[in-house]
């Protein structure tokens, strides 16, 4: 055995802590999610990261693990969430061709989705005289968790607020988009998928791509102009709004 590597029963220490803990947690977690959602024939009720999110809820009460230690491990996870956004410029650019003649009518779409998303969520708010810290997390929650996480920066929000709203927004959608859709008798998987792609963001475009590769492409579109358009213009309305 070389002297300058660790005992095995130093390693077995390393990896016996709250960090690993956290990371396992996390990834089993969304691979119980996973599985059930599999099983289920991809039911949108057993959307996967609501799965998740439960079980990770339920693992930190009871071992009574405070957040701020369980970022410390899930943290690499977090990183690749930026990552795993930023990936989904490829399924746009192979289904680029089948853009063509529909920016007039998904840009129409992405104006007022995102119109709605903020004007809704911020006026319900102000009638009930929230706090106006939560207030600015709704401007931000309307646009995918990394992207929010940024304008929350920027216009003086919790970034930790806002990601918890987008993703409670991203779960609902991908979750009741289906049942929407259908009743509103939308049937063409571009339109379904740039809706889910505009409305519940990363966690949407995933459903999106789970039913049908045309509405997971659609979905990622929307998504991405969705969070550029975000990204440049809400500080500037706030800013005015404010000012």
């Amino acid at each position: 055995m070389r002297p300058d590597l660790p005992h095995i029963h130093e390693i077995w220490v390393y990896l016996a802590g709250s960090p690993l803990f956290a990371l396992l947690l996390t990834l089993g977690a969304y691979a119980f999610g996973l599985f059930c959602y599999e099983r289920s024939r991809r039911n949108p009720l057993a959307n996967p990261v609501l799965l998740a999110l439960l079980v990770v809820a339920l693992g930190l009460t009871l071992a009574d693990m405070p957040y701020a230690r369980y970022f410390e491990g899930a943290q690499f996870v977090h990183f690749l969430l930026g990552t795993a956004t930023v990936s989904l410029a490829i399924p746009i650019y192979k289904g680029w061709s089948s853009l063509r003649g529909r920016f007039g009518v998904l840009l129409l779409a992405l104006a007022a989705g995102g119109v709605c998303s903020i004007a809704v969520a911020v006026g319900v708010l102000s009638l009930l005289h929230a706090d106006a810290a939560l207030v600015r997390a709704m401007f931000a929650k309307s646009v995918t968790a990394p992207i929010a996480m940024g304008i929350a920066e920027r216009i003086g929000a919790s970034p930790t607020l806002t990601a918890v709203f987008a993703v409670t927004t991203g779960i609902l959608g991908a979750v009741l988009g289906r049942y929407v859709l259908n009743a509103c008798r939308v049937t063409a998987w571009w339109q379904r998928g740039f809706a889910l792609g505009v409305a519940a963001h990363g966690i949407g475009t995933s459903r999106a791509f789970s039913v049908h590769p045309a509405a997971g492409t659609y979905a990622s579109l929307g998504m991405g102009l969705h969070g550029i358009l975000g990204a440049t213009l809400i500080p500037v309305v706030l800013r005015w709004v404010s000012g």
